[in-house]
């Protein structure tokens, strides 16, 4: 007789046994704005970007908020598995981190990701996209490189303006990402 696994909505199934090219969504529990600074958000942002680097997955796009983040990564060619060991070592670390901050020792800081495998270039690419602009879809910015937390910036000064504008004319409203948080524009906004 088979058994099958109940699936639960808040708390996602992570099949990450083969390479490939994932986007990932993270969120704050309770989506309380934690990261609500420019040194919170540094820190979040730095950590992310080293962890991931050190694990050996590429990253080409990441928006960092106030109370979730995400990013579109290739994994390593030996797979994926790497994934859940970075994301808890960024969220204990930043809990930490963010606890003694705000005197709150053993407080939830994260609840729960989010992973995707992107296996056809259109959805990658449109990805690629939805999270250069996600700033300007929270009303962050006017325009994408505008928000200090995300790769906008890094992407129109590496790749070509050609690639720059293929990436950017993809249509993003029937792009199926998680996201349903309200972000706090903290005191980075002049």
């Amino acid at each position: 007789m088979q058994t099958h696994e109940p699936w639960w909505p808040h708390a996602p199934r992570h099949q990450l046994t083969e390479a490939g090219t994932f986007i990932v969504t993270a969120g704050t529990y309770r989506k309380l704005h934690h990261f609500r600074d420019r040194a919170r958000l540094d820190v979040l942002q730095r950590g992310l970007l080293k962890l991931t680097a050190a694990a050996g997955w590429q990253i080409e796009a990441w928006a960092v908020f106030s109370n979730h983040y995400h990013f579109v990564a290739h994994s390593p060619a030996d797979g994926a598995a790497s994934l859940p060991a970075i994301l808890r070592e960024l969220h204990a670390s930043t809990s930490r981190w963010i606890n003694r901050l705000d005197s709150s020792e053993g407080r939830q800081v994260w609840h729960n990701y989010r992973e995707t495998c992107l296996t056809y270039e259109r959805a990658y690419l449109a990805r690629l996209n939805y999270v250069h602009q996600n700033a300007v879809h929270h009303g962050l910015v006017p325009v994408a490189n505008q928000y200090p937390w995300c790769s906008a910036r890094w992407f129109e000064g590496a790749a070509t303006p050609a690639q720059v504008r293929t990436i950017y004319d993809l249509k993003t409203d029937r792009v199926n990402v998680f996201d349903d948080w309200t972000v706090e524009r903290g005191d980075w906004a002049g």
